[in-house]
């Protein structure tokens, strides 16, 4: 017995008639369970399976829309063509990554430079290198610490003009370009022509394309919190279950 929504179920077919059909999924929290150490996140075996089978599916293009830089997101994922790896909340496509002209090059040494200076000593901070930003996580620090280190950061280099902040789960993402997951979806949507969506995400940065969606696409919100998805499964576990309809359901079983 299937543990989904029905109403899931149902939308998930009929979404799978569609003639030509995006899959997008963040990768942590929705299809690898949430680590402490983030190198060592690996999508679920039967959901890496039924991803690359869906794939390989006429018509339908799968893609990843992830905070991690591009380079990290095919590492841990292990995935690559024919899937589409989007990294950085949409700065960087698998087709060419993010550009910065010189100013912007520039912004970010110095903001990195500060980011270091400000995170030196702090037990369980981490900043994670990307091409057009830095992001800041605190998982593995004390809770006291966390907030006090995401203040800080928010108020001083995450306000400087020119730097864009996205909060997330336990990480603050700073870009020195204007990026989101919902203007990645906008994006992939008009170059692979897909006559509809399906994204399923876990963190606040996901909501920017659960709330892009259109009518016949198809939201899910996984695990808990305020959303704009229509559709909420419980964990990553969930998310296999349904991929596994969308497959059978695409495949005309």
């Amino acid at each position: 017995m299937s543990a989904l929504d029905p109403a899931l179920v149902a939308a998930l077919r009929e979404l799978a008639e569609v003639p030509r059909l995006l899959a997008a999924f963040d990768f942590d929290g929705v299809l690898s369970p949430i680590v402490e150490v983030p190198s060592q996140a690996r999508p679920l075996p039967e959901t890496a399976r039924l991803l690359t089978e869906l794939a390989d599916q006429p018509d339908t293009v799968v893609a990843l829309v992830s905070g991690r830089g591009l380079a990290d997101l095919g590492a841990v994922s292990g995935f690559g063509a024919p899937m589409r790896l989007v990294g950085s909340h949409g700065g960087e496509f698998d087709d060419g990554a993010a550009v910065l002209d010189d100013d912007q090059r520039a912004l970010l040494d110095s903001l990195v430079a500060e980011l270091r200076d400000l995170v030196d000593g702090e037990p369980g901070v981490a900043l994670e290198d990307k091409p057009a930003g830095v992001a800041v996580h605190v998982r593995n620090a004390p809770a006291d610490v966390g907030t006090r280190v995401l203040a800080a950061v928010a108020a001083g280099p995450g306000a400087r003009p020119g730097v864009e902040a996205v909060p997330g789960k336990a990480v603050l993402d700073l870009s020195v370009v204007r990026t989101s997951k919902g203007s990645a979806i906008d994006l992939l949507r008009e170059r692979v022509k897909a006559d509809a969506v399906f994204f399923a995400g876990d963190d606040v940065t996901d909501e920017t394309a659960l709330s892009r969606l259109r009518p016949g696409d198809v939201g899910v919100k996984v695990g808990d919190g305020d959303t704009a998805a229509t559709y909420r499964v419980a964990d990553p576990r969930a998310v296999t279950e349904l991929l596994a309809v969308l497959l059978d359901a695409r495949r005309g079983s």
